[in-house]
């Protein structure tokens, strides 16, 4: 039975009691969330780890992306990557490896893996045959060889048809198509006119990630990968898709989450977020940044927490991260961590906006550290503590109370002292009249 199906059943799972424990919620309130579809906890039946849920009323995860590539391939450096990602705060891990030994290198990363394990199974099957030679059967096949092997949530692009690619083409669009997986399937239905084996198997599709208990992303094949491009018929036509389909796989006992757009300008973030939830059912939305200009190769770790926190302050629930490399070549292990806390920076921003109590202590705790100067705190609060020890520490005023910014100016300093003042004369004063 799946998570889902239990929640429908009114029975609370162990996931659940773990995730409402970690949100700081009731345990009923998340079994009613699950069986709304507005959270989902991807949690392979294969696959032990503490549960984490995703969707509404939670805190907003961060997903980094790892894995080898043909042109590239270290099995022991992605298990490092895995490391580094969990160490500074990601609650899930996509293996988006290509290449060969795949299965191996998953299965590496799945035993050693102590949070949530996506993947998008087509780079997979393009890695095995030419994508030319694409057929349902053999795309079922991986599907559920990842499904047995313990992944907690796939990308799927269902939502990548004949008909939504003809409303593409017929638009000029900047970039074009460019998610691996949309393009593949796209030139695939083009080339050959038939149908996305996704879609016309879908409830093949279903029926497999139901029985492992797989959570279902749809992807955005279509996504814009410009923001010149954001919102336009190619975009909004495989939403439209991605709501019916959200309906069929609850219906089947999957649970669902929404993948959205990654490059989008500031002011249409908002909209995509509504339109999203509006369209899906309140589906929980996993979006990659999103990046808010086209112009920061090297620095789209920034565009990307800019857009980021913008969507979880809207309502976004997943957000993967963005690394300084994307666009330019495989992240290493310094990318992966600025990935992870440019990212986790964003989240806790939005969660700032939507209210989330655990983000508000968290913040508040920090500030009454550095009111009273204590530096241990601060550094126990710091998304990054060896990053902010070491400046500290390094600097000129590392022995002192302030740091080497204000010296001797220190506000803080400044205003406590003042305060010290201000009480100690009005307890003087407290007791000469007392006295009188």
């Amino acid at each position: 039975m799946s998570q889902i199906e239990a929640a429908r059943k009114g029975v609370i799972t162990q996931q659940m009691l773990e995730v409402a424990e970690d949100e700081g919620l009731a345990p009923e309130q998340i079994r009613a969330l699950v069986a709304s579809g507005e959270v989902v906890i991807p949690h392979n039946i294969h696959h032990e780890f503490r549960a984490i849920g995703i969707g509404k009323k939670l805190r907003t995860k961060v997903n980094a992306n790892i894995g080898a590539s043909n042109f590239h391939q270290l099995v022991d450096e992605e298990v490092a990557k895995l490391y580094t990602a969990v160490r500074f705060g990601a609650d899930s891990v996509m293996d988006l490896s290509t290449g060969t030994d795949l299965d191996q290198i998953r299965q590496e990363i799945l035993s050693r893996c102590p949070v949530i394990l996506g993947t998008v199974p087509i780079y997979q099957l393009g890695s095995e045959r030419s994508i030319m030679d694409m057929d349902a059967e053999h795309f079922l096949e991986v599907i559920e060889r990842q499904a047995r092997q313990g992944v907690d949530y796939m990308t799927l692009h269902c939502g990548v048809t004949r008909e939504t690619v003809a409303r593409l083409r017929g638009h000029q669009r900047i970039e074009g198509i460019v998610s691996r997986g949309g393009s593949i399937l796209a030139a695939w239905i083009e080339r050959t006119g038939n149908e996305n084996p996704l879609y016309e198997y879908y409830d093949r599709v279903c029926a497999i990630l139901r029985e492992h208990d797989v959570t279902i992303s749809l992807g955005d094949g279509l996504r814009p990968g410009a923001t010149g491009d954001a919102t336009d018929r190619g975009q909004l036509a495989e939403l439209l898709v991605l709501g019916e389909l959200t309906e069929r796989a609850r219906a089947a006992g999957v649970q669902v989450m929404i993948e959205g757009p990654g490059h989008v300008p500031l002011d249409q973030i908002e909209a995509n977020v509504q339109l999203e939830k509006r369209l899906c059912g309140g589906a929980p939305f996993y979006v990659l940044g999103p990046l808010t200009c086209d112009v920061a190769p090297g620095y789209d770790h920034i565009t990307g927490a800019i857009g980021g926190a913008i969507a979880a302050a809207a309502g976004t629930d997943f957000l993967c991260y963005v690394t300084p490399a994307e666009h330019l070549r495989l992240p290493d292990m310094d990318d992966v961590r600025e990935g992870v806390i440019a990212t986790r920076i964003a989240a806790h921003s939005g969660d700032l906006v939507k209210g989330v109590r655990a983000a508000k202590v968290w913040n508040d705790q920090m500030s009454r550290y550095r009111k009273a100067l204590n530096w241990e705190g601060m550094y126990a609060m710091a998304l990054d503590p060896d990053k902010a020890r070491r400046y500290k520490e390094t600097s000129e005023a590392a022995g002192s109370n302030v740091c080497s910014m204000c010296g001797s100016l220190c506000s803080i300093n400044i205003d406590n002292a003042a305060i010290k003042f201000t009480r100690r004369r009005a307890i003087e004063e407290a007791e000469v009249r007392a006295a009188g």
